[in-house]
């Protein structure tokens, strides 16, 4: 088996499940019961420049919040696939779009409606407090828990490893 590092090289796609990946896995709830989703800025940053490095992004998410999706949306994610009951499809429908390979493509999720979907990709991984079953598959976990910089962490790897990290465009980015 190939060394990880070595396999971010053949990364040309990211996608990110959003609860307890993109965001924390505990919140508040409001006033009508749904819980208030949280957003990591360095994450925001992360996903900016990898976009304008040529990545393609993904959000594949079971849940609804017109507020997530427009954050995405404002950060440049083109591929939001909400409501999901089947991500493997959702997946599918990306590559399509994209004409990518899944062997290509870095998931990061962190329970078990995540478990399909990461089967089928190059690279299956998770945030720190993912559920035991999705850090067995996952071929890198972060350090970083779902919502606190695990989005950042394995961008950064990837662009790092394919000389894109730290670019001059990058220093003159602002955070989001």
């Amino acid at each position: 088996m190939p060394f990880f590092k070595e396999e971010l090289k053949e990364v040309k796609a990211f996608v990110f499940d959003v609860d307890g990946v993109l965001s924390k896995d505990t919140s508040p709830l409001n006033e009508d019961g749904d819980p208030v989703r949280t957003a990591n800025v360095k994450d925001g940053f992360a996903i900016r420049s990898a976009i304008k490095a040529g990545y393609p992004i993904a959000i594949i998410t079971g849940g609804f919040i017109e507020r997530v999706r427009l954050r995405y949306e404002k950060l440049g994610v083109e591929h939001f696939y909400d409501k999901a009951r089947n991500k493997t499809e959702c997946l599918n429908t990306f590559l399509i779009k994209t004409g990518l390979e899944a062997k290509n493509v870095l998931f990061m999720g962190d329970d078990l409606v995540d478990f399909k979907v990461m089967n089928l990709v190059g690279i299956p991984t998770c945030p720190k407090d993912a559920v035991h079953e999705i850090k067995a598959i996952s071929k890198y976990i972060s350090d970083k828990n779902g919502g606190e910089g695990c989005v950042r962490d394995v961008i950064e790897q990837v662009l790092k490893s394919q000389g894109k990290w730290f670019t001059e465009e990058m220093l003159n980015e602002r955070a989001f």
